[in-house]
């Protein structure tokens, strides 16, 4: 079962289908650069969302119908809509909002040296919740933290610090 997710709305229900919630506002480009990506020749790169590793930038928002696996990856350099900083596995039970914002809040101070909310980036996430109930593995969910632009603009280079 995949589920997206926001920071602010547990969109997961208990049917086990993938849901999502977002709002996006058009906006002038935040530049989220501590440290530019150095530019690339390559075009997008087509990754399934829940490869995703962190500094991966994502040229589209993270996907909300679950029938879309696939995200295009670009160079952080160019405009883009969101930043992966931080893959955190989560028992299948915690695999829910309060659980995964703790690990985002957490690991985006790491990631950009700001503390969250009240700057010009917000945390979305997706959970990817690979259960496979033959295993005994207590850690079968990864939550993927996202860094977006708090108006729904694009970023332009890495918000890593």
């Amino acid at each position: 079962a995949l589920a997206l997710l926001t920071a602010c709305d547990a969109g997961a229900g208990d049917s086990g289908a993938p849901s999502a919630s977002s709002v996006a506002t058009a906006s002038a480009p935040v530049t989220a650069t501590t440290v530019a990506a150095p530019p690339s020749a390559q075009g997008p790169l087509t990754k399934k969302w829940f490869e995703l590793q962190a500094g991966d930038c994502l040229a589209d928002p993270p996907p909300t119908d679950p029938s879309v696996v696939t995200v295009s990856v670009v160079d952080c350099a160019i405009p883009h809509s969101a930043e992966v900083y931080l893959r955190a596995p989560v028992e299948v039970n915690a695999a829910i909002a309060d659980v995964a914002d703790r690990q985002c809040n957490a690991g985006f101070a790491q990631y950009t040296g700001q503390s969250v909310g009240g700057g010009p980036l917000v945390v979305t996430y997706l959970i990817d919740s690979n259960q496979d109930r033959t295993s005994n593995d207590p850690l079968p969910s990864t939550v993927i933290c996202l860094l977006q632009a708090a108006k729904g603009g694009p970023l332009t280079g890495s918000a890593r610090r």
